[in-house]
């Protein structure tokens, strides 16, 4: 299938008049563990702007201060405090996992703290340092099924030990089956595509004015906000997020040679009300 504006259309629905914060679900990112600051603020600004009610961001303690300076909605804490990310991620819908996470003690004892703590009510979205992470363990105990991986070609490699060269769609396929059933898999790329089982969307939007740093940790906060707040299918909720995410952007080039990822986040708001109404923005 091709992913498209008719999907997003039918995934992004006007918000209901008796609605408040918690309706719009609650987001937790893991990230940003020196010196990757960058990466999760860049992941919530997307989250908070593509609609999630209420985001809570575990970050390094250094980096709180600049994350609220450019986003004073998120609440923040400091990864580090395993009491507080307990207490966290048992109150989340979503958790995503992985901007800017890096791969020392502190990421790992995070990330398997997850793993532990997550119920199969949440929807856990893996992303960045965290499938680096996840590709080193030799097995994985998953406690939820809704699993969305976000990796580009190399971490894709990595976790499927399918060379670029070999990440045709029969074998990502068959790569996919090893993660449990409904899994979904964003595999990012010059021409993104979405996988669930045997389903497969393309995208036939986007360009190499994409290709900047930060690009998919927006993306990933993305998924998370639609993962939030629209109760729908999650390989359709995903690919319309990945859709709008270079939508946006194919839009943005027609007057930037680089476009840069939280120009994306501050188009999502207009955006999505166009949408919602069935149209693209003027």
């Amino acid at each position: 299938m091709i992913i498209d504006e008719k999907l997003a259309q039918k995934i992004i629905q006007p918000r209901p008049l008796e609605s408040h914060k918690g309706t719009f679900g609650r987001v937790l990112l893991i990230g940003g563990n020196y010196p990757y600051g960058g990466a999760v603020i860049m992941a919530a600004l997307a989250c908070v702007n593509s609609g999630a009610g209420l985001v809570t961001v575990a970050t390094h303690k250094d980096n709180i201060t600049a994350l609220h300076s450019h986003l004073p909605e998120a609440m923040a804490f400091d990864m580090a405090d395993f009491t507080r990310l307990q207490q966290h991620i048992a109150a989340a819908n979503v958790i995503l996992i992985g901007p800017g996470l890096a791969e020392d003690d502190l990421a790992q004892k995070s990330l398997a703290l997850v793993q532990q703590q997550i119920s199969s009510q949440q929807v856990l979205i893996i992303d960045g340092s965290a499938l680096n992470l996840l590709a080193q363990e030799k097995e994985t105990v998953w406690q939820t099924d809704k699993i969305i991986l976000t990796p580009h070609q190399k971490e894709w490699e990595r976790l499927s030990n399918l060379a670029i060269s070999e990440q045709t769609e029969a074998k990502t396929k068959t790569a996919l089956a090893r993660f449990p059933k409904g899994t979904v898999l964003v595999a990012k790329s010059h021409q993104t595509k979405v996988y669930q089982g045997n389903r497969m969307g393309e995208l036939r939007v986007g360009g190499p004015y994409q290709a900047t740093g930060g690009m998919g940790d927006t993306l990933a906060g993305m998924i998370a906000g639609f993962a939030a707040q629209f109760k729908s299918d999650l390989f359709e909720t995903a690919a319309a997020a990945a859709y709008l995410h270079s939508a946006i952007a194919e839009a943005l080039a027609q007057t930037a040679y680089v476009v840069l990822p939280t120009r994306i986040s501050q188009e999502l708001p207009k955006w999505m009300k166009a949408l919602s109404k069935g149209s693209l923005p003027s």
